[in-house]
């Protein structure tokens, strides 16, 4: 009998379960999004312009075309024109060699629909990459076997120091959630002198290169508010999704603005596995 009504008391709960759904905000007019890149190597240099989409929205993203943009040194009449690139979809500098200088402070200017949007960002020293290793292992917990690889380098500066590496294995980025490889000096840059272990696997033959970006506070705050979204999975003790923290001011006009300006210094070095044995 005991049994029983620990049965129909089950039935009871699971028949009184309700889906809840969250009212999520949703986009109100026109609101841009900028992505702009501005480093040391002009080949990453380049400005996104789109539109916000809502949090369901399955649409392709509307890519905005006919912005003005350019970018400016402070202190000085150095402006840097950027155009429209239809194979890129992204505004690029009109001279393609153009790049930013450490130490030079440089400001963002997007000019589109009767509204002006700005940011700021220093052009930081780079770090020391003194090399690059990688030493097969063999299988361990939660760990495949592989080549692992280890940077080995030195981060001399007491402030600023905001990172990034990207890993683009055989020409395709990693840019899963896990992916997005932050670290700042909170726990002590000792580690990079030691040797800083990529958590994933390679295989023989694989060709990998190797991107460390060293930011401004505000894009490393910007990418850190980004995971936290991605890792967001929406159950009950989840907060509610919100757009990570602009660092894009609107100087004029009466829309909004999402996206951020990365102005940092870039190391790259490429690596391919080869069998320790050859």
């Amino acid at each position: 009998m005991k049994r029983f009504w620990i049965l129909i008391l089950a039935i009871a709960a699971f028949s009184c379960q309700e889906e809840v759904f969250l009212p999520l905000a949703t986009i109100d007019g026109d609101v841009p999004v900028i992505e702009a890149t501005w480093t040391d190597n002009s080949y990453y240099n380049e400005v996104r312009v789109s539109l916000a989409e809502d949090y369901f929205d399955t649409l392709e993203t509307q890519v905005i075309s006919d912005a003005e943009v350019f970018i400016s040194e402070e202190g000085s009449a150095r402006k840097i024109p950027f155009a429209y690139n239809v194979y890129s979809n992204s505004y690029l500098p009109l001279n393609s060699g153009e790049k930013a200088e450490v130490g030079e402070k440089y400001q963002l200017t997007v000019r589109w629909n009767n509204n002006v949007f700005t940011s700021s960002g220093t052009l930081l020293a780079p770090p020391t990459v003194d090399s690059v290793t990688y030493e097969y292992q063999e299988e361990r917990l939660f760990r495949d076997e592989g080549y692992y690889i280890k940077v080995y380098g030195e981060i001399p500066f007491e402030t600023d120091n905001y990172y990034r590496i990207r890993v683009i294995e055989n020409d395709t980025l990693k840019n899963n959630r896990d992916d997005y490889l932050l670290f700042d000096d909170t726990f002590g840059l000792k580690f990079f002198e030691e040797g800083l272990e990529l958590n994933y696997s390679f295989d023989e033959g694989d060709k990998i290169r190797l991107e460390l970006f060293r930011m401004n506070d505000s894009s490393y705050e910007y990418l850190t508010q980004l995971v936290n979204l991605l890792y967001n999975d929406g159950g009950l003790f989840s907060p509610p999704p919100q757009n990570p923290a602009s660092n894009i001011l609107v100087e004029s006009g009466d829309s909004e603005v999402l996206g951020f300006f990365n102005v940092a210094s870039v190391l790259t070095r490429t690596i391919t596995i080869e069998d320790e044995e050859e």
